[in-house]
């Protein structure tokens, strides 16, 4: 199938309405990190994302008849433009299935190339079913947003570009992992021609599908993913890109929302340009590839890594969330939960031990008569300096609890610190994630049982897809059944927080 795949791409069409991109030199990451890095840009395309290689090499290959009916496809994002811009290229009728959960402004971007939106259920998964549904009803051609040989093909015309434009060494290639089309198109062609160079896939932790089904030795529906790498988040992958990946692959890594919002700060500063999330996720993955080898006592130095930059669909408002957690993400910050007795010099004794170091937060809430609670922001410089603050802390006597990594105190709690409530009593704590869109709050207050109090709740816009809210419930412990039933039901992603140590210092 290489061979197959190898003459594929060579043959792709492509060009009628892609880019050759560019590839970037990251000088002031590259210095950082003491790498050569590159970015592919495929941010730049018209449609800001690599996803109409695939869909145009797809589509142009379909008969006059197949063309005269028309094309579908089912997407919330960035291949729904791609099939969009191809079918008005070719002269063709697209229709686009979207989930109602979709933001405007991309419903109306597929709008303004042509494309007609049907809005179909709450998920991807939906809006899928309906798309088969239609596409024997009004006798259409289905464009697969990944799990397609022509697809793939159209993808891996990424790596032929890299290789031309890079003859010399490159020691990895790393390219984000969704359904898997990109990076299986990616792994077919380097390991054709270049079987030297490693092909490394890039998930989110939360959207881990295909290095789940790598390790199980057969596809894995995730129950649910995560939302903040929109681009990514796919429950199941495709089985040829399945098939791919397992025998080219070399390795997938996985990374936190902290580290993709540090890879978007970096691409800015060496760019001034600003991916979408999915866009940054190959960059997170080769500096944790990095920092592995380093920790591993193999340090990679001097290396060329080239990450494909794969799409630029950023909602604006988005920013707000990246920039606050793209300090964490790059090591910068670390969060503590610090208890100080509570006698004459404590505070201002713990404030010299912090010593000359820029603190991004420091809250203070006394507890009792005997200690009060500190939660603090410290900027840092390096992965292993926290545990070091903690242990310091703790030496001079100051209870300390690194929260660094921790998504209540992240989101939460650092937003409302202010004591707990004696009238709390029989109180769970959980963190909910649920699609930002009219009425999902109601369906939540609805779907709760009337004599369940709300005795805390936190709900902070920041700008993105999902909305996140904090709840601090009372529920008799005889109606636990019920309420088990009630998260199973409701179908948003929770987390009981209930034994968090953040909760029990400060809430």
């Amino acid at each position: 199938m290489t061979t197959d795949y190898l003459k594929k791409i060579l043959t792709a069409r492509v060009y009628d309405v892609a880019v050759e991109s560019p590839l970037e030199f990251a000088p002031t990451l590259s210095q950082r990190m003491g790498n050569q890095i590159y970015l592919k840009r495929e941010d730049i395309q018209s449609v800001f994302s690599f996803k109409l290689r695939g869909a145009y090499n797809k589509m142009a290959q379909l008969t006059p008849a197949q063309l005269k009916h028309g094309v579908i496809c089912a997407s919330a994002g960035n291949h729904a433009q791609g099939v969009a811009l191809a079918a008005s290229k070719l002269g063709c009728r697209a229709v686009i299935v979207m989930p109602t959960t979709t933001p405007p402004v991309k419903i109306e971007a597929v709008k303004a190339r042509g494309g007609e939106v049907v809005l179909h259920g709450d998920s991807y998964t939906d809006a899928y079913n309906h798309a088969l549904t239609l596409e024997k009803k009004e006798k259409l051609t289905f464009v697969h947003p990944f799990d397609d040989p022509d697809v793939i093909a159209g993808q891996g015309t990424i790596a032929m570009e890299i290789l031309r434009q890079h003859p010399g060494p490159i020691h990895a290639i790393f390219a984000a992992i969704g359904g898997g089309g990109l990076i299986s198109g990616v792994a077919a062609f380097v390991k054709a021609v270049r079987p030297d160079i490693k092909v490394i896939g890039v998930q989110s932790t939360d959207s881990d599908a295909m290095a789940r089904s790598i390790k199980a030795g057969r596809r894995v529906t995730l129950p649910d993913v995560g939302l903040f790498c929109d681009g990514t988040a796919v429950k199941l992958v495709g089985e040829e890109t399945f098939r791919l990946t397992k025998k080219y692959v070399d390795d997938i890594i996985l990374v936190d929302t902290d580290a993709v919002c540090a890879a978007l700060k970096d691409v800015f500063q060496d760019t001034r340009s600003i991916l979408e999330p999915s866009g940054a996720l190959a960059l997170a993955g080769a500096k944790e590839y990095i920092e592995r080898a380093k920790a591993s006592k193999k340090p990679i130095k001097n290396e060329t890594l080239v990450t494909i930059a794969c799409g630029a669909n950023m909602n604006f408002d988005r920013l707000r969330f990246v920039a606050e957690r793209a300090e964490v993400g790059e090591a910068r910050e670390a969060v503590f939960a610090v208890t100080i007795p509570e006698e004459r010099g404590s505070f201002k004794r713990f404030c010299e031990l912090i010593g000359p170091r820029n603190v991004t937060e420091f809250v203070y809430r006394i507890s009792d008569e005997k200690e009060a609670h500190v939660f603090v922001g410290l900027q840092i410089s390096s992965r292993d300096e926290p545990g070091k603050l903690t242990k310091n802390f703790e030496k001079h006597g100051f209870r300390s609890t690194d929260l660094t990594h921790d998504e209540l105190a992240k989101q939460h709690i650092r937003h409302l610190v202010g004591g707990k409530s004696p009238l709390a009593h029989d109180e769970l704590l959980y963190r909910f994630e649920f699609p930002e869109r009219p009425g999902a709050l109601m369906r939540f207050l609805d779907s709760m049982a009337p004599n369940w109090n709300i005795s805390l709740f936190h709900y902070r816009n920041q700008g993105g897809d999902v909305g996140r809210i904090l709840v601090g419930l009372q529920v008799p412990k005889k109606e636990m059944k019920a309420f088990r039933e009630f998260l199973s039901t409701l179908g948003y992603r929770n987390w009981d927080e209930s034994d968090n140590p953040a909760y029990k210092l400060f809430l």
